[in-house]
């Protein structure tokens, strides 16, 4: 009885890695995938990029702001009347502070009442720590690559 039960445990402890192992494959491929999408892409470029898909996912009055003396925000933005005022940062690193800290100026400078952080990357511990501070909405690349793949 004690060997199937070590049988059964040894098993299982098997299935419990596989999966894990398929969960961490996906994952990764799916992050490299989002970052080969911007690869090419400039910071501009980029921030075109993401005012298209706020449309299709049914933002309405999607404007990009001018390049420079924007304010630290790129995109203002609104749905189901609320209003946005969005960061975008295409990057091949995580993002930290400073874009949340651009993005909540922002805001209130567009006076909009949600800022947030668009970026293909991710963002790093302190920045996430500071955008729940700031009340800064994170849309990193796993979420751009979801708002992608949904139906609008």
């Amino acid at each position: 009885m004690g060997d199937i039960f070590s049988i059964n445990v040894m098993v299982a402890a098997g299935i419990v890695l596989f999966l894990l192992a398929v969960i961490l494959w996906v994952v990764f491929h799916r992050r490299r995938r989002t970052a080969d999408l911007f690869e090419d892409m400039e910071g501009h470029e980029f921030e075109y990029f993401c005012a298209d898909l706020l449309r299709r996912k049914g933002f309405t009055e999607v404007e990009v702001t001018k390049g420079s003396g924007d304010y630290g925000v790129d995109i203002l933005a609104e749905k189901d009347g609320v209003t946005y005022g969005i960061q975008c940062k295409r990057y091949t690193s995580p993002v930290g502070v400073k874009a949340i800290q651009e993005a909540y100026a922002g805001r209130d400078y567009y006076d909009r009442m949600v800022g947030a952080v668009m970026t293909n990357q991710y963002f790093t511990s302190p920045a996430v720590e500071a955008a729940k501070k700031l009340k800064i909405l994170l849309w990193d690349g796993g979420y751009i690559e979801t708002m992608m793949e949904e139906k609008a």
